[in-house]
Order: C-alpha cells, then sequence, then structure tokens
C-alpha cells in the first residue's frame, strides 16, 4: 500500500476551494448536470477515457495503467438534498431548497483527487481504475440506474472501493468495516380511505385520519413485539398528507417512510407485519388501506479478506490511525448494490469537529464537515486503490 498524504497535502487549498464549488452549487437525483460537467472536463484533462450520461447523469472515468491487473471500481456519489440551509458560512447553497446536507459534495472532491493522484502513477500501475461518479444515491435509484447502462461491464471490475464521510465519527477516525455495516432500505407509501364529512359530525364519517394515527401508533410496535431482539430494524414515518381544512374530515389520508433492517429476513418479517397491521386497523374503523413498497437497497455488506488487507496496509503507513472495524448504522447507501456484485469495503472517514460545532448529523440544515476529513479521505482512498494496482 502507497502512503499519499504528503502529494495530498499540496492539494489541500485546491480540495477545500473544489468542495465548497461543489457546497454552494447543489443539485437533486438526476438533475446533475453542471457537477457531472466538472467531473466530465477534470477527468478528461487527465487524459482518462471518460463517458457521461451514464444513468442518466453519471460519469465514468477510466484510467489504464502501463501494465496488466486487475480492474478497481472508485465510486462516489454527487447529489444533494431538498433542505434549505441554514449556515452562514461564505460557501453556503446558492440554491434555494437544495442543499449538501450529507457529505457528497466531499465525495466528488476526493474522488476527482484520487484520479489526478494515481494518473501520475499511471506508468507504475499494474491494471486499471474505473472512477464511477453515480447520480441519485439519495432516492436509492442512481447505482440501478448505473448498472442497467452497463457500469459493471467492459471493463468489469474486480475489486470496488469507496468511502463516505461521516459526521457521527470526530475527525481523525475512520471505519474499515467486516461484513454488513450499513442497513437494507425500503421506501413505503401508506394510503388511508374513508368516508369524510363535516368535522362537527364525525360519527357521519369513517375517519381517515384517526385510522392513519393508530395504524402508525400500532406499526412503532413491529420492532419491539414482533422483531426479535437481538436483531435490528427500523420503521420511520417521514410523511403525511391530508386535507387543509380544519373543519373538514377528509376521504383520504395518507403517509410515506421507510424501514431500515440487515437481513432479507427481517425485511420479509417486517414488511408483512405492516401489511397485516394497516389492513386490520382500517377495517376495524371502517376504512381501507393500501400500502405500497417502493424501491429499496440491500444492506452495505464489506468483504471481509478485503477489509482486513486494507486495514493492515493502512497500519503500516500510518501506525496512529483509529480504524474501526466494528462500524454498523441504520443510514443506508445504495453502493450495496456494486458490492452485491464485487468484492469490496466501503470505509467511513470521520469528519465531526465538536469544538468547531461541525457535528450537526446528516441531512441537517446545519449539516457540515471539518475538510481535514477531505485530506484524510483522499489519502485513505487513493491508498486503498494502490493495494491492487500499484505493488510494493
Amino acid at each position: 500500500m502507497k502512503d499519499f498524504r504528503s502529494q495530498v497535502e499540496a492539494m489541500r487549498e485546491e480540495l477545500i476551494a473544489q468542495r465548497r464549488d461543489f457546497h454552494q452549487h447543489p443539485e437533486l437525483a438526476f438533475e446533475e448536470i453542471r457537477t457531472a460537467g466538472i467531473v466530465a472536463e477534470q477527468l478528461q484533462q487527465l487524459g482518462l477515457e471518460v463517458q457521461s450520461g451514464v444513468g442518466k447523469t453519471g460519469v465514468v472515468g477510466v484510467l489504464d495503467g502501463e501494465h496488466d491487473g486487475p480492474t478497481v471500481l472508485v465510486r462516489c456519489d454527487m447529489d444533494a438534498l431538498p433542505v434549505t440551509e441554514e449556515n452562514e458560512t461564505d460557501y453556503v447553497s446558492q440554491t434555494p431548497g437544495k442543499m449538501h446536507a450529507c457529505g457528497h459534495d466531499g465525495h466528488t472532491t476526493i474522488a476527482l483527487a484520487v484520479a489526478r493522484l494515481l494518473n501520475d502513477k499511471r506508468a507504475d500501475m499494474h491494471g486499471r481504475v474505473k472512477f464511477v461518479f453515480q447520480p441519485a444515491e439519495e432516492t436509492g435509484l442512481g447505482a440501478r440506474a448505473m448498472i442497467a447502462d452497463g457500469v459493471l461491464d467492459q471493463p468489469k471490475p474486480d475489486y470496488c472501493v469507496g468511502l463516505h464521510l461521516w459526521n457521527e465519527m470526530p475527525v481523525g477516525q475512520v471505519a474499515v468495516p467486516s461484513g454488513p455495516s450499513m442497513a437494507g432500505a425500503g421506501m413505503f407509501e401508506l394510503h388511508i380511505q374513508g368516508r369524510g364529512g363535516h368535522a362537527a359530525m364525525p360519527h357521519q364519517t369513517a375517519d381517515p385520519v384517526v385510522a392513519l394515527a393508530q395504524t402508525i401508533n400500532a406499526m412503532q410496535s413491529i420492532v419491539s413485539r414482533n422483531v426479535e431482539p437481538t436483531e435490528t430494524a427500523v420503521i420511520s414515518i417521514t410523511q403525511l398528507a391530508g386535507s387543509h381544512a380544519p373543519n373538514i374530515i377528509p376521504d383520504s389520508v395518507s403517509c410515506a417512510g421507510t424501514i431500515r433492517t440487515f437481513t432479507p429476513a427481517i425485511q420479509q418479517l417486517v414488511t408483512e407485519r405492516m401489511h397485516a397491521v394497516a389492513q386490520a386497523t382500517a377495517q376495524s374503523m371502517g376504512c381501507t388501506a393500501d400500502l405500497q413498497f417502493g424501491v429499496s437497497a440491500p444492506p452495505v455488506n464489506n468483504n471481509a479478506e478485503i477489509a482486513a488487507r486494507l486495514t493492515d496496509g493502512y497500519r503500516r503507513i500510518v501506525p496512529d490511525i483509529t480504524i474501526h472495524n466494528d462500524f454498523r448504522t441504520m443510514a443506508a447507501e445504495d453502493v450495496s448494490l456494486f458490492l452485491e456484485a464485487i468484492p469490496g469495503v466501503y470505509m467511513m472517514v470521520g469528519s465531526a469537529n465538536h469544538e468547531r460545532g461541525l457535528d450537526y448529523p446528516h441531512h441537517h440544515p446545519r449539516f457540515d464537515i471539518d475538510e481535514e476529513a477531505l485530506i484524510i479521505g483522499a489519502s485513505m482512498l487513493a491508498s486503498a486503490v494502490s493495494e491492487f494496482v500499484l505493488p510494493d
């Protein structure tokens, strides 16, 4: 494994400026036109073979070494979130209602830096690196779209590596997880149909609002009473829609949300119980329920052998590094679809700094990172790729 820290340190100001530019111009899922354009232009300037429009707005750049060897896929995500930023920095979002509130601006910056670092090693490289800049991670649709467009072919990758800046972990600490590390996610929508009427005469109605409230409360007992205590699951209701008049009981109301699990068996159990609870509760109150599950992503499952290999390499080149191998979170990531097809590891890079107030959670309107994480992340990712294509 090669140590790139000094080379990355020399790029510090450029990386910070690049990340702040991306932060000021956030783009939502499948809208990453500006971001993808910058990515493609910089990869082309390096002489990589570049393909744009993969998975709608994704970009792929292939860096060929001078010698035969494996193909390593480096994956990063580019999209932002529909969040109105509340930070007061000089690089806040310039687009109302959109914000990089999860660190993807940093991910894109890091992957571009790694492309520069490895391009300088092209003459010594055994194999090739396939840089995949993915759209629409936040909707769970981006990886599927790129895979459908053939990103896993020509050339077919042998390994996959990537990372996520992580504000639940202090800057300076990292995680190289072994096995399942991020939960699988499923999205759902629940529609309750009742019979509306005057709010002063509820006896003439089949009130879907009350039915929905009871259903939401009942669903929260699924994790505590149906899932084995040694297993893990989350059911979160995040959206509600109904009448907008205070004196009208509506005909119908709806809600939407997400479930998170680590195994297919628990996912099946949770979805089956949700269907049963929704149907029975609605029926008991004179209503009907329609529960639909949409896009889902499997858990992020890291290859244990590769995780151990990278951990050993990092400890050789940075002896005092703090590495967590038992990291787990209920957050989800559709990089899991790449890792289902290719052995690899998705790492976490601590980006929080409590003393500076840079510790708001992901998806919060005041989310921001300690930009030292850019230096650590670029060094880590470049070193990880070097383990496969730059022999000692």
